[in-house]
């Protein structure tokens, strides 16, 4: 199946001299979530802002729907929807009447039914005639994701959309996204809660310092980079790891009273041959406990690595 977005050797360079994407190359697939992740100033908002048209490209190609977003903008654009992280739409017109305006910016004929339904789906047809200035700051944003919909578009950007709202909202934006998905929307999504994209993503996308550095389904990632910790309390406490535990690369920790093992999710001899040896060195334990790496700390160890 033809992705849905093919970025290929991409560059930017502003006027200042900054480089801000260097040769991105990037796929993402029809009906997917993706996450794109990476640390202030990695080029994030550059590369949404090159698909979306809003910035243009030193070089490289971007295909929408296999539309070149440069030489055929109006139908590339037409296939795609963006929610900006910033809260701008106009304070003193309605729900209704700001969402109904963005279709018609596409050159959409009108169509209530289909501006009901988007506005139903995200809870705000209760606030259809409510002044945008009005409503809450969760619901602001709702209204931005409404516009970003208004016109049908079967790619939906989310830049950092739950930033600035509480936990009981994310979750239920996090269920909203996923019912987007259902119905054959490709959300790409930026985020600095690397929990939601934990929850939510299919594949997650690394960018740091204007290049793609790791671009994988989650599931592999995880198995592939997470990692497991056991950490055995000792009964006595000791010194030193012994020389015949020294294949392990143990550490000691709290004084001495803890044995802490790190190892490779895939790895599952590893536990059962260390217990074994410790028998062997006579190193009794009282308790244990285990741990796994969080796609948090695989991300800050891989940014760290490529700092």
């Amino acid at each position: 199946m033809d992705p849905i977005i093919a970025v290929k050797d991409l560059d930017k360079i502003y006027a200042s001299g900054l480089q801000a994407l260097k040769g991105v190359s990037l796929e993402i697939r029809r009906g997917e979530i993706f996450a794109l992740l990476g640390p202030n100033g990695a080029g994030k908002t550059t590369l949404i802002g090159v698909i979306c048209g809003i910035v243009n490209p030193t070089s490289g190609t971007v295909l929408a729907d296999g539309h070149d977003i440069v030489k055929d903008y109006r139908r590339a654009r037409a296939k795609i929807g963006l929610v900006p992280q910033e809260l701008s739409t106009d304070m003193f017109e309605t729900v209704w009447a700001t969402v109904n305006f963005s279709r018609g910016l596409f050159g959409k004929p009108k169509d209530p039914a289909h501006i009901e339904k988007v506005l139903r789906s995200l809870s705000l047809w209760d606030k259809r005639n409510s002044k945008i200035m009005t409503l809450s700051g969760g619901m602001k944003r709702r209204v931005l994701i409404a516009k970003a919909l208004s016109h049908e578009p079967q790619i939906l950007f989310l830049d950092e959309p739950t930033a600035g709202v509480d936990v009981e909202l994310r979750r239920d934006m996090w269920e909203m996204v996923r019912s987007l998905r259902e119905t054959g929307v490709t959300v790409i999504l930026t985020t600095h809660y690397i929990e939601e994209a934990e929850e939510m993503a299919d594949r997650i996308g690394i960018i740091n310092k204007g290049q793609i550095v790791l671009c994988e389904d989650k599931a592999t990632l995880m198995a592939k980079l997470g990692k497991k910790k056991l950490t055995l309390q000792l009964q006595e406490p000791l010194e030193s790891v012994p020389e015949s535990l020294s294949r392990f690369e143990l550490e000691l920790g709290a004084g001495g009273h803890e044995l802490v093992y790190t190892f490779a999710k895939e790895d599952r001899s590893g536990i059962a041959d260390l217990l074994r040896a410790l028998a062997q060195a006579s190193v009794a334990f009282k308790d244990l406990q285990t741990e796994q790496s969080s796609l948090e700390d695989i991300f800050v160890d891989l940014v760290r690595a490529r700092a």
